[in-house]
């Protein structure tokens, strides 16, 4: 489970030193909750929206400056942050721009969702990333914990990114620095933040990839609930046997009678056992709740500790 600790603030550092540091972009007490597909949590008590290399600068360097906690949200697809809220700076990055740079190479802003980027590829005739066709969220979150789905990961189709480091440098690196792992990267532990990435791929017939985004997107459509959830909620597990190379979470899930358990607003879903969501009036709470209560069940049924791919913010 990837947890964002929260530090405690400097006492109480007056909203001009904020203005001051950051400039007038910034909101105060900002509700995040419509920044996540959960639409739960409480509010951020600084927040700013980057939509420049020189906004997540300003955000960086000042926070250092200040002292405050900072903390960088794409899409919120895989987040859920506490009822508490967070307390310190949220920076929503929403750097967009795409273009093709090399013929079957795609430049591609953070804050672009997804979907455009499978979109933009398939009417450019590259394929490669047709996998990613449905997955929620920016590009630049999908990077971050290198998502993927039918056989494919985004680590894989990674030539460089662009990033601005924990000390305010901006710099590029490549596949090998990020060091992507199953829905991981070391870009998780460097702390660095995604600016642009480059997608390296390959040359294809438009009408054969569109024909894929298609029949993914039906397929995921049969599977996965038009409602407020951050899709699978668990890692799948390396099989004990070795025949599978990943034993799925939900088989296990539906083994211990997770479909259609909830608490409070929150549900697991009737399809999916691995998806939780919220059915209308849910908190973090509820989610963090049933959460626990679907790690207990498989752990007291089959001595397995599932790991989390959702990130949690603030304090619980």
């Amino acid at each position: 489970m990837k947890m964002i600790e929260q530090p405690s603030l400097k006492p109480n550092n007056p909203r001009a030193d904020i203005i001051r540091v950051f400039g007038n972009s910034v909101e105060f007490d900002k509700p995040l909750a419509p920044f996540t597909s959960y639409k739960t949590g409480g509010a951020a008590q600084y927040f700013i929206q980057a939509k420049t290399v020189e906004d997540i600068l300003r955000a960086v360097t000042g926070a250092n400056k200040l002292g405050i906690p900072l903390f960088f949200i794409g899409g919120g697809s895989n987040l859920l942050v506490s009822d508490n809220g967070f307390n310190g700076l949220v920076v929503k990055v929403d750097v967009r721009g795409m273009k093709v740079v090399d013929k079957t190479v795609i430049e591609c802003g953070a804050g672009e969702d997804l979907m455009k980027l499978v979109e933009f590829a398939a009417e450019h005739g590259l394929t490669g990333i047709e996998f990613a066709a449905g997955i929620w969220g920016t590009v630049g979150g999908a990077v971050y914990g290198n998502a993927g789905a039918y056989g494919g990961e985004i680590g894989k189709v990674i030539e460089s990114v662009t990033v601005v480091s924990p000390n305010g440098e901006l710099k590029s690196v490549n596949q090998e620095y990020c060091r992507f792992g199953y829905r991981d990267s070391y870009l998780k532990t460097s702390g660095d933040i995604i600016i642009s990435v480059r997608i390296k791929l390959l040359s294809g017939n438009k009408k054969e990839i569109k024909k894929r985004v298609e029949e993914i997107l039906a397929d995921r459509a049969g599977k996965h609930p038009e409602a407020m959830t951050a899709g699978c909620v668990f890692k799948n597990i390396p099989d004990p046997k070795e025949q599978y190379g990943k034993l799925p979470a939900g088989r296990l899930l539906e083994q211990v009678g997770a479909k259609g358990l909830s608490v409070g607003g929150a549900r697991v879903f009737d399809r999916h056992a691995n998806i939780i969501i919220n059915t209308g009036n849910a908190t973090s709470r509820d989610i963090s709740a049933l959460i626990e209560l679907l790690k207990k069940k498989v752990r007291d049924k089959f001595d397995i500790e599932l790991e989390e791919e959702i990130i949690r913010v603030g304090n619980f």
